[in-house]
């Protein structure tokens, strides 16, 4: 309150400065059919600025792709697989997770993950060290890792985890949007962002190995929220949660003024401010680009959904009010 009056506070606003990005990506480093320089062509072409370079088990030094208009985050995705004798890969459990790595000339790979798929706290004691070097730990694809609360419920220290993998959407099942597993997170007390990532690899469609296909890309991509596309900004960007994901949608602000939470967005369906309790807040519409919410005020943390009318979902990342 000034002079007597509410302030208006802004939980996200867009500005002059916002850039599309993709944080989860594999190239021909690991298990990708497109080189890093494909990759950023391809990006930039569909008008994204940030790709993070998340290729298996390495880390390498993508800096020389960067110019005025695009900026390449040096990362990797490592997995600790459950050991079933006799089971095959598809029906074991993993946790699979990206590291971003704070220095834009970073050379060295990360110690591995060589723990048990049981070990809890080796996994946390994991994600805490490499916190502690600086990196910036998401947690990947829940569904299709076929985990369960049991499996993620005590994972403590990512940044992130991802709410929507457009790969295990389009290319195994199904398994790719997982709001409940994110709000099941928040709900343990889990203060964490969630991403939309591409997981792409970008193989050939089945059954025609000449297709140029780039099916599983550009389908699930961060806005983030910085004061400049250089390494520094777009990570401590990342860092204070200064994003939202999605699928298609665009939200523009999120405010709180008094006990009314105002979003807006590009066009949509349904707007839902989904909350630590029970009630849900949600306003229907055919062309909806803003709503106002009266809140209760014994809200713990909000978090907010557009939907459009294909069907394609925005979401904030958690508010702790």
């Amino acid at each position: 309150m000034r002079g007597g009056k509410l302030v208006k506070k802004y939980l996200f606003k867009s500005n002059a400065n916002i850039y599309k990005a993709n944080l989860h990506c594999h190239t021909t480093v690991s298990d990708g059919t497109r080189t890093p320089r494909q990759i950023k062509a391809m990006y930039k072409a569909a008008v994204y600025s940030v790709v993070a370079f998340t290729d298996h088990d390495i880390l390498q030094n993508h800096s020389y792709l960067n110019d005025d208009g695009f900026l390449a985050i040096n990362a990797c995705e490592f997995a600790v697989t459950q050991h079933l004798p006799g089971q095959p890969f598809e029906k074991r459990k993993v946790y699979h997770f990206n590291l971003y790595a704070p220095d834009p000339n970073a050379t060295q790979t990360p110690e591995p993950m060589s723990m048990a798929y049981d070990d809890m706290d080796a996994i946390n004691q994991y994600i805490s060290d490499r916190t502690a070097e600086g990196y910036l730990v998401s947690y990947n694809h829940p569904y299709w890792s076929l985990q369960t609360y049991a499996d993620y419920s005590g994972l403590k220290g990512c940044f992130a985890m991802e709410i929507y993998n457009h790969g295990c959407e389009v290319k195994d099942g199904y398994y790719g949007y997982n709001p409940q597993a994110y709000d099941e997170m928040l709900r343990c007390q889990n203060r964490i962002c969630c991403l939309s990532t591409d997981d792409n690899h970008n193989a050939p469609s089945p059954g025609d190995p000449n297709s140029k296909s780039f099916g599983d890309s550009f389908g699930g991509f961060v806005m983030i929220d910085s004061s400049g596309l250089t390494y520094g900004d777009v990570f401590d960007s990342l860092r204070r949660g200064d994003f939202y994901s999605s699928q298609g949608p665009e939200i523009h602000e999120i405010s709180l003024h008094g006990n009314i939470l105002g979003v807006k967005c590009s066009k949509a369906c349904l707007i839902v401010v989904y909350t630590d309790g029970r009630r849900c807040y949600i306003q229907k519409g055919e062309a909806l680009t803003e709503a106002e919410f009266p809140l209760s005020g014994n809200e713990e943390y909000i978090r907010v959904m557009c939907r459009d009318k294909d069907h394609k979902d925005a979401n904030s990342n958690a508010y702790w009010l």
